[in-house]
């Protein structure tokens, strides 16, 4: 497994389920943000969101749930209830930042290339160990579409420097790991919790799938 960095310059990692253990929280969030307005939550909704921008995201919940509120105020809401479980309660997956310090060591690019929101994605990072380990870190609302299309691991490809084929993607969901083979990346997948009812289609879309970071190093 390990000679998978063979010819690779540039790591690209997805944020949530992949390089933080942090799925749990967005079914917290999304039970406790529905309950506001009476709407239920439902497990094929987060089939259905998977891979979407934070504003993807919120367009689909004003339009799918009725939500009153404007999307820059479901998305505030969002960020102030996810911020302080982000700062306090997400930790880095197992051996994740081991491997990060390893491909510094190797001069192995890194980069984020996640769905979530900016300000959330800054506090979370910042109360991580991962200080001086990520070169490039770029959310989905930079680029036209977020996943499944390519369109933000092209955009994190680009500003490394780092054609999509010496480029390797970890991510956790069918859509991340369709965005990166869309990309012309290899992906691998990263087992996780929330999606373990998904493995059989993650491990089929993916080129390999791992159990944790520790098969890395």
């Amino acid at each position: 497994m390990k000679g998978i960095l063979q010819d690779v310059k540039a790591v690209l990692f997805d944020l949530d389920g992949t390089l933080v253990d942090s799925m749990w929280m967005w079914t917290d969030i999304d039970i406790e943000y529905l309950a506001r307005f009476g709407r239920s939550f439902s497990r094929e909704l987060q089939k259905t969101i998977e891979g979407m921008s934070f504003t993807e995201t919120a367009v689909y919940f004003k339009d799918h749930f009725a939500i009153p509120d404007s999307i820059d105020q479901i998305k505030a809401d969002w960020v102030s209830m996810s911020i302080e479980k982000y700062r306090t309660q997400v930790p880095l997956k197992p051996h994740a930042g081991e491997f990060l310090k390893a491909l510094k060591r190797q001069g192995i690019r890194t980069g984020i290339a996640t769905s979530n929101y900016r300000e959330m994605v800054d506090a979370c990072l910042g109360a991580l160990p991962v200080d001086g380990l990520l070169d490039v870190v770029c959310t989905a609302c930079e680029v036209e579409r977020g996943k499944p299309f390519p369109d933000i691991y092209l955009h994190v490809a680009k500003k490394l420097e780092t054609p999509p084929e010496k480029c390797l993607v970890f991510e956790d969901i069918p859509a991340g790991i369709r965005a990166g083979k869309a990309a012309g990346m290899r992906v691998i997948a990263v087992d996780d919790d929330f999606s373990k009812d998904m493995e059989a289609e993650k491990r089929a879309l993916s080129d390999f799938f791992i159990e944790d970071y520790s098969v890395l190093l």
